[in-house]
């Protein structure tokens, strides 16, 4: 056998039982199910690669992508045992990095068991360096290696601070989620916890929003922030009350509408400043390298394509990117640890950072005093 005797092709349907019986052969644990591999194989957002030699499947590559981000991630890769060490992985490997490239990623990362040394060594001689470890992440309690492979590269490397990242533990509190992840960004002593969450959410919630409890409005982020020492900062483009058309019925409508202006009334006797203005990326990239934090309502249409209001974390930017934490990871996709420094080009982030019809635009950037 040699490198030079099989091909490397996108894997469609008619795969399915080879790729299928190759899994088995490969794997004890972990294995992908035949719901998981047919909607892999159907799926928009993933690079399905399959290995052939002589009509026989002799190894996989799976990736897939982050909506609305410019990042891939191996989900999966497998070789035939009678085949490892004749460069089928390497070869998958090259066809998927073209393949992300060629979808616009910029980041292409996986995991890998870290007791897998052949595996690590064939990803660091592909130029993946490590970036962190997750504990207990496989099926029998081992531990993973995360790897990172920059594969398109900015002019210059990207501007951030530290934030640690925090998981939103309900639907509806991604805005003190954000807070905390850039108040302990700001002040490494802060830790945060659920019940600071909750906290931060009843002192800025607007009541409602859509069907369900209410999201945090701007200028109520912006006074829980004051009220815990951080200097706060608010861009709104529009003075009329806002998420008033995400609910129906009237007496919820001024009800938002109360709210909105008491926040206002009170955003004002605690000096905080409101530029009535959209804010715009120079001011973003401005307020990173004075080590301010921004955060950014976005609309999630992009990455999931649920038209719901979304609050962000400015972790960095470079010459292509902005860079986000997320607080609301896609189990679908199990993309638990890829919501830091999340990856969106300038391009992308303009239109993502606009919510609704009335392409409300806002954002807090919060300073240590």
């Amino acid at each position: 056998m040699n490198d030079q005797n099989f091909s490397v092709e996108p894997a469609t349907l008619d795969h399915l039982e080879l790729l299928l019986e190759l899994e088995q052969q490969c794997f004890t644990a972990d294995r992908l199910s035949r719901r998981s591999m047919r909607r892999f194989l159907l799926s928009e957002q993933s690079v399905f690669m399959v290995a052939l030699h002589q009509n026989r499947c002799i190894g996989y590559l799976l990736i897939v992508f982050h909506r609305g981000t410019r990042l891939a991630r191996l989900y999966s890769i497998a070789v035939n045992p009678e085949w490892r060490g004749q460069g089928v992985a390497r070869q998958m490997m090259g066809v998927g990095e073209q393949e992300a490239q060629h979808r616009g990623a910029l980041y292409f990362r996986l995991e890998v068991n870290n007791t897998n040394i052949n595996a690590i060594k064939l990803y660091e001689s592909l130029g993946f360096k490590k970036f962190g470890v997750l504990q207990d992440y496989y099926d029998d309690h081992s531990d993973a290696l995360r790897m990172q492979k920059r594969i398109r590269y900015p002019d210059r490397d990207s501007v951030h601070t530290i934030i640690p990242w925090y998981r939103q533990s309900t639907q509806f509190s991604c805005g003190p989620a954000a807070l905390m992840m850039a108040m302990a960004g700001l002040s490494p002593d802060y830790r945060p916890s659920q019940t600071e969450e909750l906290q931060l959410w009843r002192e800025a919630t607007t009541i409602f929003m859509t069907s369900g409890h209410g999201g945090c409005h701007p200028l109520g982020l912006a006074l829980a922030a004051k009220r815990r020492g951080l200097n706060a900062e608010v861009w709104l483009n529009q003075r009329q009350p806002i998420f008033v058309d995400s609910v129906r019925n009237e007496s919820k409508k001024a009800i938002i509408e109360l709210v909105h202006h008491d926040f206002v009334q009170q955003s004002e006797e605690a000096n905080i400043q409101i530029n009535y203005e959209n804010i715009n990326q120079t001011t973003l990239i401005e307020a990173c390298n004075q080590g301010a934090v921004p955060i950014v309502l976005i609309s999630t249409y992009r990455m999931d394509r649920k038209k719901a209001p979304h609050w962000v974390v400015i972790s960095g930017y470079d010459e292509q990117c902005f860079y986000m934490h997320d607080p609301d990871p896609d189990e679908k996709h199990q993309d638990l640890f890829d919501c830091q420094y999340l990856p969106i080009t300038h391009q992308d982030f303009e239109p993502m950072s606009s919510f609704g019809s009335n392409r409300l635009r806002t954002a807090i950037i919060l300073s240590a005093p």
